[in-house]
Protein backbone atom coordinates (compact mmCIF):
# COMPACT_ATOMS: atom_id res chain seq x y z
CA UNK A 1 0.00 0.00 0.00
CA UNK A 2 1.42 3.38 -0.98
CA UNK A 3 1.21 6.56 1.07
CA UNK A 4 -1.88 8.66 0.21
CA UNK A 5 0.06 11.90 0.56
CA UNK A 6 3.63 13.15 0.37
CA UNK A 7 5.21 13.72 3.79
CA UNK A 8 6.14 17.35 4.28
CA UNK A 9 9.81 18.41 4.57
CA UNK A 10 10.90 14.79 4.07
CA UNK A 11 14.41 15.62 2.84
CA UNK A 12 14.94 18.06 5.71
CA UNK A 13 13.67 15.56 8.27
CA UNK A 14 16.00 12.82 7.05
CA UNK A 15 18.95 15.21 6.93
CA UNK A 16 18.27 16.31 10.50
CA UNK A 17 17.73 12.77 11.84
CA UNK A 18 20.71 11.37 9.87
CA UNK A 19 19.57 7.74 10.42
CA UNK A 20 22.24 5.07 9.98
CA UNK A 21 22.22 1.24 9.95
CA UNK A 22 21.81 0.05 13.52
CA UNK A 23 20.16 3.26 14.75
CA UNK A 24 16.77 3.12 16.44
CA UNK A 25 14.39 5.95 15.56
CA UNK A 26 10.95 6.72 16.94
CA UNK A 27 8.48 8.06 14.37
CA UNK A 28 6.00 9.54 16.84
CA UNK A 29 3.42 10.26 14.13
CA UNK A 30 3.42 7.24 11.84
CA UNK A 31 0.35 8.20 9.78
CA UNK A 32 0.75 6.62 6.36
CA UNK A 33 4.41 5.81 7.01
CA UNK A 34 6.14 8.38 4.82
CA UNK A 35 8.90 9.31 7.28
CA UNK A 36 9.15 5.73 8.53
CA UNK A 37 9.84 4.29 5.07
CA UNK A 38 12.52 6.88 4.35
CA UNK A 39 14.21 6.11 7.68
CA UNK A 40 14.05 2.37 7.08
CA UNK A 41 15.52 2.81 3.62
CA UNK A 42 18.57 4.34 5.29
CA UNK A 43 19.07 1.10 7.23
CA UNK A 44 17.82 2.18 10.66
CA UNK A 45 15.15 0.51 12.79
CA UNK A 46 11.85 2.29 13.47
CA UNK A 47 9.53 2.14 16.44
CA UNK A 48 6.43 3.92 15.12
CA UNK A 49 3.76 5.48 17.33
CA UNK A 50 0.22 6.49 16.43
CA UNK A 51 -3.06 6.65 18.33
CA UNK A 52 -5.13 6.49 15.15
CA UNK A 53 -6.41 2.92 14.55
CA UNK A 54 -6.95 3.57 10.83
CA UNK A 55 -3.18 3.58 10.16
CA UNK A 56 -3.01 -0.19 10.67
CA UNK A 57 -3.12 -1.13 6.94
CA UNK A 58 -0.18 1.17 6.24
CA UNK A 59 1.73 -0.34 9.17
CA UNK A 60 1.08 -3.84 7.87
CA UNK A 61 2.43 -2.83 4.45
CA UNK A 62 5.60 -1.41 5.99
CA UNK A 63 6.02 -4.52 8.15
CA UNK A 64 5.87 -6.72 5.06
CA UNK A 65 8.61 -4.70 3.38
CA UNK A 66 10.80 -4.35 6.48
CA UNK A 67 9.81 -7.30 8.70
CA UNK A 68 12.79 -7.19 11.06
CA UNK A 69 13.26 -3.46 11.58
CA UNK A 70 9.78 -2.05 12.16
CA UNK A 71 7.06 -2.14 14.81
CA UNK A 72 4.00 -0.01 15.49
CA UNK A 73 2.75 0.79 18.98
CA UNK A 74 -0.63 2.50 19.45
CA UNK A 75 -0.10 5.41 21.79
CA UNK A 76 -0.21 9.21 21.83
CA UNK A 77 2.94 11.32 22.23
CA UNK A 78 2.71 11.19 26.01
CA UNK A 79 3.29 7.42 25.90
CA UNK A 80 6.62 7.67 24.06
CA UNK A 81 8.84 6.60 26.96
CA UNK A 82 6.64 3.63 27.83
CA UNK A 83 6.39 2.62 24.18
CA UNK A 84 10.16 2.65 23.78
CA UNK A 85 10.51 0.46 26.85
CA UNK A 86 7.88 -1.88 25.42
CA UNK A 87 9.82 -2.09 22.14
CA UNK A 88 12.70 -3.80 23.92
CA UNK A 89 15.30 -1.59 22.25
CA UNK A 90 18.37 -0.57 24.22
CA UNK A 91 19.15 2.92 22.89
CA UNK A 92 17.10 5.62 21.18
CA UNK A 93 19.05 7.52 18.50
CA UNK A 94 16.34 9.83 17.21
CA UNK A 95 12.71 10.90 17.39
CA UNK A 96 10.59 12.76 14.86
CA UNK A 97 7.22 14.44 15.42
CA UNK A 98 4.88 15.68 12.67
CA UNK A 99 2.31 17.78 14.52
CA UNK A 100 -1.35 18.34 13.67
CA UNK A 101 -4.00 16.67 11.55
CA UNK A 102 -2.91 14.86 8.41
CA UNK A 103 -4.38 15.37 4.96
CA UNK A 104 -5.29 11.68 5.11
CA UNK A 105 -7.51 12.35 8.15
CA UNK A 106 -9.03 15.45 6.57
CA UNK A 107 -9.94 13.46 3.48
CA UNK A 108 -11.93 10.90 5.51
CA UNK A 109 -15.38 12.48 5.89
CA UNK A 110 -16.35 9.93 8.52
CA UNK A 111 -13.65 11.28 10.87
CA UNK A 112 -15.38 14.65 11.13
CA UNK A 113 -12.28 16.82 10.82
CA UNK A 114 -13.35 18.77 7.75
CA UNK A 115 -15.98 21.48 7.39
CA UNK A 116 -15.92 20.85 3.63
CA UNK A 117 -17.24 17.27 3.84
CA UNK A 118 -20.36 16.09 5.63
CA UNK A 119 -19.67 13.57 8.35
CA UNK A 120 -20.25 12.83 12.03
CA UNK A 121 -18.95 15.58 14.32
CA UNK A 122 -16.18 13.43 15.80
CA UNK A 123 -12.61 14.78 15.28
CA UNK A 124 -10.94 12.17 17.51
CA UNK A 125 -7.53 11.00 16.36
CA UNK A 126 -8.08 7.84 18.39
CA UNK A 127 -11.30 5.95 18.99
CA UNK A 128 -11.53 7.01 22.63
CA UNK A 129 -12.63 10.07 24.60
CA UNK A 130 -15.04 12.94 24.01
CA UNK A 131 -15.98 14.00 20.51
CA UNK A 132 -16.41 17.46 19.02
CA UNK A 133 -20.17 16.89 19.25
CA UNK A 134 -19.82 16.29 23.00
CA UNK A 135 -18.04 19.63 23.36
CA UNK A 136 -20.39 21.81 21.32
CA UNK A 137 -23.49 20.18 22.83
CA UNK A 138 -22.48 20.27 26.51
CA UNK A 139 -19.88 22.94 27.22
CA UNK A 140 -20.97 26.31 28.62
CA UNK A 141 -20.53 29.58 26.76
CA UNK A 142 -17.35 30.64 28.55
CA UNK A 143 -15.28 27.49 27.92
CA UNK A 144 -16.45 27.32 24.29
CA UNK A 145 -15.52 30.94 23.61
CA UNK A 146 -12.20 30.40 25.38
CA UNK A 147 -11.05 27.52 23.19
CA UNK A 148 -12.24 29.26 20.00
CA UNK A 149 -10.09 32.25 20.93
CA UNK A 150 -7.10 30.40 22.37
CA UNK A 151 -6.80 27.51 19.92
CA UNK A 152 -8.40 29.08 16.86
CA UNK A 153 -7.58 32.77 17.24
CA UNK A 154 -11.22 33.45 16.46
CA UNK A 155 -11.77 37.15 17.19
CA UNK A 156 -15.55 36.74 17.42
CA UNK A 157 -15.40 33.68 19.64
CA UNK A 158 -18.17 34.92 21.93
CA UNK A 159 -20.57 35.42 19.04
CA UNK A 160 -19.89 31.92 17.73
CA UNK A 161 -20.39 30.38 21.19
CA UNK A 162 -23.69 32.24 21.56
CA UNK A 163 -24.92 30.96 18.20
CA UNK A 164 -23.99 27.38 19.09
CA UNK A 165 -25.79 27.50 22.46
CA UNK A 166 -28.88 29.04 20.91
CA UNK A 167 -29.09 26.41 18.16
CA UNK A 168 -28.36 23.36 20.30
CA UNK A 169 -31.42 24.09 22.46
CA UNK A 170 -33.54 23.34 19.39
CA UNK A 171 -31.47 20.44 18.08
CA UNK A 172 -28.08 18.97 19.14
CA UNK A 173 -25.22 19.10 16.67
CA UNK A 174 -24.28 15.78 15.08
CA UNK A 175 -22.86 16.64 11.63
CA UNK A 176 -19.91 18.69 10.43
CA UNK A 177 -21.68 20.69 7.74
CA UNK A 178 -24.45 21.60 10.19
CA UNK A 179 -21.96 23.15 12.60
CA UNK A 180 -20.05 24.83 9.77
CA UNK A 181 -23.29 26.42 8.54
CA UNK A 182 -24.16 27.79 12.00
CA UNK A 183 -20.65 29.22 12.44
CA UNK A 184 -20.71 30.77 8.97
CA UNK A 185 -24.04 32.49 9.65
CA UNK A 186 -22.84 33.67 13.07
CA UNK A 187 -19.87 35.36 11.45
CA UNK A 188 -21.96 37.04 8.76
CA UNK A 189 -21.25 34.71 5.86
CA UNK A 190 -18.14 34.51 3.71
CA UNK A 191 -18.21 37.96 2.08
CA UNK A 192 -15.03 37.32 0.10
CA UNK A 193 -13.11 35.85 3.05
CA UNK A 194 -9.83 34.17 2.11
CA UNK A 195 -10.63 31.20 4.33
CA UNK A 196 -13.92 29.54 5.28
CA UNK A 197 -15.45 31.21 8.37
CA UNK A 198 -15.54 27.86 10.19
CA UNK A 199 -11.81 27.18 9.77
CA UNK A 200 -10.71 28.57 13.12
CA UNK A 201 -13.57 27.01 15.08
CA UNK A 202 -12.95 23.56 13.60
CA UNK A 203 -9.23 23.87 14.33
CA UNK A 204 -9.95 24.84 17.94
CA UNK A 205 -12.35 21.93 18.44
CA UNK A 206 -9.85 19.45 16.97
CA UNK A 207 -7.08 20.68 19.27
CA UNK A 208 -9.38 20.51 22.31
CA UNK A 209 -10.77 17.06 21.47
CA UNK A 210 -7.29 15.56 21.14
CA UNK A 211 -5.47 17.68 23.76
CA UNK A 212 -2.93 18.28 21.00
CA UNK A 213 -0.89 20.96 22.74
CA UNK A 214 -0.72 19.05 26.03
CA UNK A 215 0.28 15.90 24.18
CA UNK A 216 3.00 17.81 22.34
CA UNK A 217 4.46 19.15 25.59
CA UNK A 218 4.42 15.71 27.21
CA UNK A 219 5.84 14.11 24.07
CA UNK A 220 8.78 16.50 23.98
CA UNK A 221 9.51 15.81 27.63
CA UNK A 222 9.28 12.06 27.03
CA UNK A 223 11.71 12.33 24.12
CA UNK A 224 14.11 14.31 26.30
CA UNK A 225 13.96 11.59 28.95
CA UNK A 226 14.38 8.74 26.45
CA UNK A 227 16.88 9.91 23.82
CA UNK A 228 20.47 8.74 24.28
CA UNK A 229 23.27 11.32 24.30
CA UNK A 230 23.81 12.31 20.69
CA UNK A 231 20.22 11.34 19.81
CA UNK A 232 18.36 13.77 17.59
CA UNK A 233 14.96 15.39 18.12
CA UNK A 234 13.21 16.64 14.97
CA UNK A 235 9.80 18.37 15.03
CA UNK A 236 7.66 19.55 12.11
CA UNK A 237 4.85 21.96 12.94
CA UNK A 238 2.10 23.58 10.86
CA UNK A 239 0.67 26.16 13.23
CA UNK A 240 2.08 28.98 15.35
CA UNK A 241 0.63 27.48 18.55
CA UNK A 242 2.57 24.26 18.05
CA UNK A 243 5.74 25.97 16.86
CA UNK A 244 5.67 28.28 19.87
CA UNK A 245 5.67 25.28 22.22
CA UNK A 246 8.56 23.60 20.39
CA UNK A 247 10.55 26.83 20.21
CA UNK A 248 10.04 27.52 23.92
CA UNK A 249 11.00 23.96 24.84
CA UNK A 250 14.22 24.04 22.84
CA UNK A 251 15.07 27.57 23.93
CA UNK A 252 14.83 26.51 27.56
CA UNK A 253 16.51 23.14 27.20
CA UNK A 254 19.45 24.56 25.25
CA UNK A 255 20.09 27.15 27.95
CA UNK A 256 19.12 30.06 25.71
CA UNK A 257 16.07 31.27 27.60
CA UNK A 258 16.21 35.06 28.19
CA UNK A 259 17.44 36.08 31.61
CA UNK A 260 16.31 38.90 33.84
CA UNK A 261 17.38 42.52 33.58
CA UNK A 262 19.51 44.36 36.13
CA UNK A 263 16.26 45.79 37.52
CA UNK A 264 14.58 42.36 37.81
CA UNK A 265 17.23 39.65 38.08
CA UNK A 266 16.20 36.01 38.00
CA UNK A 267 17.63 33.04 39.84
CA UNK A 268 20.61 31.49 38.09
CA UNK A 269 19.63 28.26 36.29
CA UNK A 270 21.90 25.53 37.58
CA UNK A 271 20.74 22.78 35.25
CA UNK A 272 22.92 21.98 32.28
CA UNK A 273 21.41 22.15 28.78
CA UNK A 274 19.80 18.85 27.79
CA UNK A 275 19.91 19.74 24.07
CA UNK A 276 22.13 21.56 21.60
CA UNK A 277 20.44 23.10 18.58
CA UNK A 278 21.20 21.34 15.32
CA UNK A 279 20.58 24.62 13.50
CA UNK A 280 19.33 28.01 14.62
CA UNK A 281 15.68 28.90 14.33
CA UNK A 282 13.20 27.08 12.13
CA UNK A 283 13.58 26.03 8.52
CA UNK A 284 10.79 26.03 5.96
CA UNK A 285 9.99 24.23 2.72
CA UNK A 286 11.77 25.29 -0.45
CA UNK A 287 10.11 26.64 -3.58
CA UNK A 288 10.07 23.27 -5.32
CA UNK A 289 8.21 21.55 -2.49
CA UNK A 290 5.80 24.45 -2.10
CA UNK A 291 4.93 24.18 -5.77
CA UNK A 292 4.38 20.44 -5.55
CA UNK A 293 2.74 20.30 -2.12
CA UNK A 294 0.73 23.36 -0.98
CA UNK A 295 0.32 21.78 2.47
CA UNK A 296 3.98 22.59 3.10
CA UNK A 297 3.42 26.35 3.02
CA UNK A 298 3.01 26.68 6.78
CA UNK A 299 5.41 23.90 7.80
CA UNK A 300 8.44 24.58 9.97
CA UNK A 301 11.14 22.21 11.16
CA UNK A 302 13.24 22.54 14.32
CA UNK A 303 15.88 20.09 15.47
CA UNK A 304 18.29 19.52 18.34
CA UNK A 305 20.81 16.97 19.62
CA UNK A 306 20.57 15.42 23.09
CA UNK A 307 23.46 16.18 25.40
CA UNK A 308 24.62 13.93 28.24
CA UNK A 309 23.00 16.19 30.87
CA UNK A 310 20.07 14.88 32.93
CA UNK A 311 16.58 15.52 31.56
CA UNK A 312 14.87 18.58 32.99
CA UNK A 313 11.53 16.81 33.30
CA UNK A 314 8.04 18.29 33.26
CA UNK A 315 7.55 22.02 32.78
CA UNK A 316 7.13 24.12 35.89
CA UNK A 317 3.56 24.28 37.11
CA UNK A 318 2.49 21.13 35.28
CA UNK A 319 3.74 18.62 37.80
CA UNK A 320 6.11 15.74 37.29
Amino acid sequence: MTSPHAPVLLAEVIEALDPKPGDVIIDATFGAGGYTRAILERGAEVVALDRDPTVQPFAEAVARDFPDRFQLIRTPFSGLAEAFEESGKAKLDGAVFDIGVSSMQLDQAERGFSFMRDGPLDMRMSDEGQTAADIVNTWDHGPLAHIFKLYGDERQSGRVATAILRRRVEQPFTRTLDLADVVEKALGGRRGAAIHPATRVFQALRIAVNDELGELERGLEAAEATLAPGGRLVVVTFHSLEDRIVKAFLTERTGNAPGGSRHAPVAVETRKPSFDLLFKGAREAGEAELAANPRARSAKIRAAVRTDAPAWGAAKGRGA
